[in-house]
């Protein structure tokens, strides 16, 4: 009798540690499974967190009959897991925003339009101290006598190029390098694009002060240095273009900046943006040099003559609008 009764307590007691291991491993299960779902439903990706790191690829749990979807979602936590642990995805540092950002620059320059888009895409306030072309007063106090300059709070940026990768590189301090293709056109837009440009803003003397006139109607210059401006960095811009077309083997303007604009929509290959169906940095270097020309008699023309208007359109919308239009001067 007393043998009889020791062997059911033995029973007894394996059958309460099974309950309380498999009510536990259940409780555990659930909790991995909840975490994984709460994470997923805020964003499309699984995200990495401590209660998921002890999974392995041979982690099991058994439960009961009732739990194949339970399952299913636990492998499915476990493998995502899994997979980040192997790669951790980059992440957008989306908190840096600068405090102060002022922008040197020539209304009408392609780089600093190039840099405008930029800012404007990703919604950065900004403000503009518009560069008097012929004495460049507003920025004697910098060493780099050529524009586009930014100042980043306190931080003298400069070169165009330089300046978007450095500010991408701080919104974006764990992304992967560039794929080769954008790489490539942003080459393109620096190396031919905005060498066509000059030549066709300042084709004709007409041209060169349709161009000046927009460009002095922006700052703070008084009505001498406007005029001094308008007249006569027109009429230099008009004979310096005439040896950037001959540098460049120019021989038709307009030819030269329909060819452009096509070879850059072929480029798209059928797509929204070279980015796909956001823009990438390519995207907005071009749009960026062009958007000085657009109300300009070249840019109409190559609206009108090309089949670049409906992705500069579409650029066009994906503008964020300039925060800060306070005009400064020295």
């Amino acid at each position: 009798m007393a043998s009889t009764m020791r062997k059911l307590n033995r029973l007894a007691a394996t059958t309460r540690a099974a309950a309380s291991f498999s009510s536990t491993t259940t409780v555990r299960r659930h909790s991995i499974i909840q975490t994984a779902s709460y994470n997923s439903s805020r964003s499309n990706t699984f995200s990495y967190t401590p209660q998921s790191h002890w999974l392995s690829s041979n982690s099991k749990v058994t439960g009961g009959r009732n739990c194949a979807g339970c399952n299913m979602s636990f492998s499915t936590a476990a493998t995502a897991a899994r997979d980040l642990d192997e790669k951790e995805l980059p992440q957008s540092n989306k908190s840096y925003v600068p405090n102060d950002v002022v922008l040197y620059q020539y209304q009408a320059c392609p780089f600093c339009n190039k840099v405008k888009a930029f800012l404007e895409y990703y919604d950065i306030p900004y403000k503009i101290v518009e560069v008097n072309p012929m004495n460049k007063k507003e920025i004697k106090w910098s060493d780099y006598r050529k524009v586009p300059i930014l100042m980043v709070d306190g931080e003298q940026m400069v070169n165009s190029s330089d300046i978007i990768d450095k500010m991408y590189q701080r919104m974006h301090p764990d992304s992967v390098t560039e794929d080769a293709e954008t790489q490539k056109w942003r080459r393109w837009v620096d190396d031919h694009l905005v060498h066509v440009l000059s030549p066709n803003i300042y084709r004709s003397p007409s041209e060169a002060l349709e161009s000046f006139d927009y460009i002095t109607t922006k700052g703070n210059f008084s009505f001498t240095e406007r005029l001094v401006a308008k007249y006569g960095g027109a009429a230099a811009m008009y004979f310096v273009s005439k040896k950037l077309k001959k540098r460049h083997n120019i021989t038709d303007e307009r030819a030269a900046l329909y060819e452009a604009a096509d070879t850059w929509v072929n480029a798209l290959n059928g797509r929204q943006y070279l980015g796909g169906s956001e823009p990438n940095l390519a995207d907005l270097s071009v749009f960026g040099v062009l958007r000085p020309i657009r109300e300009l008699k070249s840019g109409k023309d190559m609206v009108e003559n090309t089949r670049i208007g409906e992705w500069f359109m579409r650029m066009e919308s994906q503008m964020k609008p300039h925060r800060d239009t306070t005009l400064q001067g020295s």
